[in-house]
């Protein structure tokens, strides 16, 4: 389901006094698409209830998931490239 269907749908529902159950089922059945998730209305209706009635995704803060930058990859290359004897022991603190 498209990000914006899929947050109007939850918001509509919300909005309507739905529970996430209804909520969850409703657009499945409107839309004939399998991929809502209970997890998502959760998360979506949470926001809703906290006064948040934003329909992007906010921005997500702390360590990012994955440290593997087009940064990170090419400091490494040039170790590398440096001293090929470079260990992985050599980059442990």
């Amino acid at each position: 389901m498209a990000d914006l269907k899929e947050h109007v749908s939850i918001m509509f529902c919300f909005l309507l006094g739905k529970t996430v159950a209804e909520t969850v089922t409703m657009p499945r059945e409107a839309f004939k698409e399998e991929d809502l998730s209970q997890a998502r209305v959760y998360k979506w209706f949470s926001q809703f209830k906290h006064g948040d009635m934003l329909l992007e995704d906010q921005p997500q803060y702390g360590h990012p998931s994955t440290s593997r930058t087009d940064e990170n990859i090419q400091k490494i290359c040039e170790v590398i490239m440096f001293d090929h004897r470079q260990t992985i022991d050599g980059w442990k603190h």
